[in-house]
């Protein structure tokens, strides 16, 4: 069966910059991953040709924003704005679209500038990619994009666009940004209440199901019989004892869970999420917190099956000590330091730029210091052999 998919998936490839680390390259926000079109002019046609030309809504040096590249930007933003209510988050801001449609073309201008590279990047994300969709190829890869109406050649550019952008933002920017540790040790004093914390666990699984057999109900639904009969339990359980003697042995627990798991989390790892007392049963509780971060259970009978638990985590109640969060800390306050940086970093850009926008659309990002390109009086002259060509080229 050929693998599925989703498109929202491919098209989010790129991170956004607010939920990169400090050792992470910084990317812009999901806007800036529109689609983009070509910088260069369209070669001149016929008068049918010339009508399909898209509208030029900004200019910036050389490149140009189009309404195509808008509109897109739109139906993301819609598709931002959904899941951010989804997940309780702040939505982007509408309005700011075309100033992050400009922030692109500087930072892809810049990034020319300096030099950067992103090919080798790029061929690196589409393997990542390719993994994570469990496409055998990359033929397999395009042909699943293609078939959901991603243009193929457009998402290679869109995934170079955004590597050249984290590039830059990462070298030009971030990598001036210093955190010091009075600054860590300062948030650290100041933040002890929000820092307070449950004792909980952060747990792997390695699930040998004893609930593999599907019977059909009376309508014909496929459904999990309630109760293995006791040869599936016994090799469960035969399977289950051996992975538990080769953890002993050192055996690497993520490994076995990839290659042994029936659970959903296995080519993770088996990497659960965090469990405070209360939120397990009673049996599972009592095991696993008694256990310290690295160690890991004998297997255990549930309802689904045998399975082994790793604490990879144990955090104790109260607050943290400080090199247990010093990381988060640093993070927080390097992010907290790049979103005004990068803003004042942009703004230069635009006073260094030629930038245009044509009436009735607003750049929020614009700086009152921004040189305005200067038009002759043949630009001016819809007469001109020069007006008549820009014309043509959707120019305003």
């Amino acid at each position: 069966m050929k693998p599925v998919f989703p498109l929202a998936l491919l098209l989010a490839a790129t991170p956004v910059i607010a939920q990169q680390s400090p050792t992470q390259a910084q990317a812009l926000p999901n806007q800036q991953l529109a689609k983009q079109q070509s910088s260069q002019p369209q070669p001149l046609g016929s008068q049918s040709q010339e009508s399909v030309v898209e509208e030029i809504v900004a200019r910036v040096n050389n490149s140009i924003v189009t309404r195509a590249d808008l509109r897109h930007s739109q139906d993301q933003w819609r598709e931002d704005s959904a899941k951010a209510k989804t997940d309780g988050a702040e939505p982007p801001k509408e309005q700011d679209l075309l100033r992050d449609l400009i922030d692109q073309q500087l930072l892809l201008q810049k990034g020319t500038e300096l030099g950067v590279s992103a090919d080798t990047d790029v061929v690196k994300r589409l393997d990542q990619i390719r993994q994570q969709m469990h496409a055998e190829s990359m033929e397999d890869l395009e042909k699943a994009a293609v078939s959901q109406g991603v243009s193929w050649e457009d998402f290679k550019q869109n995934l170079k666009n955004g590597i050249v952008t984290q590039k830059v933002i990462q070298q030009e920017v971030g990598g001036h940004i210093v955190i010091t540790q009075q600054e860590i040790q300062q948030f650290y004093d100041q933040h002890k209440a929000e820092m307070e914390q449950p004792e909980q666990v952060r747990l792997s699984e390695i699930l040998v199901s004893t609930q593999k057999n599907e019977v059909k109900t009376e309508n014909g639904k496929a459904a999990l019989p309630e109760m293995p009969d006791t040869e599936v339990v016994a090799a469960a359980q035969k399977k289950a004892d051996s992975i538990y003697e080769q953890l002993q042995k050192g055996g690497d627990f993520a490994a076995l869970a990839k290659a042994n798991s029936d659970g959903p989390t296995s080519q993770a790892g088996g990497d659960l999420e965090y469990f405070k007392r209360g939120t397990l049963s009673k049996e599972l509780e009592d095991k696993v917190f008694a256990l310290q971060a690295g160690q890991y259970t004998q297997p255990i009978r549930t309802n689904q099956g045998w399975v082994i638990l790793k604490v990879s985590e144990h955090q104790m109640a109260g607050v943290p000590p400080l090199k247990d969060v010093q990381l988060r800390i640093q993070e927080r306050l390097y992010m907290q330091a790049m979103q005004p940086a990068l803003r004042d970093y942009l703004t230069k850009l635009r006073e260094d730029a030629y930038i245009d926008i044509k009436p009735g659309f607003v750049d929020t990002g614009a700086s009152p210091n921004e040189t305005k390109p200067i038009y002759t009086t043949a630009d001016a002259n819809p007469n001109a052999k020069s007006g008549k060509k820009k014309k043509k080229l959707g120019i305003f």
